[in-house]
């Protein structure tokens, strides 16, 4: 298991990405966006393997832009079967399921859960 990626809220993705691009040499995935939801995204990759989403909606809720920065924490667990049977650990623990299991637009299974104080863990095949 490991950290696979931690995803952040902001209001200028460019302008975000050319930071951690250029100040970090981070590489960066092309833009994903999502025309139904209005959602946009990049990754961007380091050196070590780790990688930070950069996260941007259309129109951002107040709730997301009152509190821009820190969106999740994913963990990479392997594989489809075990992404099931960490839901099934959780649920069965009492930890609210926040959506999934599914596969996502940009072809990720996954699973969102909540840890004690409610922060999101975003449950990812590798």
């Amino acid at each position: 298991m490991r950290i696979e990626h931690i995803a952040i809220w902001v209001q200028d993705l460019e302008k975000m990405k050319t930071f951690y691009t250029t100040f970090f040499k981070a590489t960066s995935s092309e833009l994903y966006h999502n025309p139904k939801t209005g959602f946009k995204s990049y990754f961007l990759g380091f050196d070590s393997g780790s990688r930070i989403e950069l996260t941007t909606k259309q129109f951002l809720s107040p709730r997301i832009s009152d509190s821009l920065g820190y969106t999740h924490l994913a963990m990479a667990l392997g594989t489809k079967a075990d992404v099931d049977a960490y839901v099934a650990k959780f649920l069965k623990a009492g930890y609210p399921l926040v959506s999934g299991p599914r596969t996502t637009g940009d072809n990720y299974y996954e699973a969102v859960i909540q840890d004690p104080e409610g922060n999101l863990i975003e449950l990812t095949t590798d």
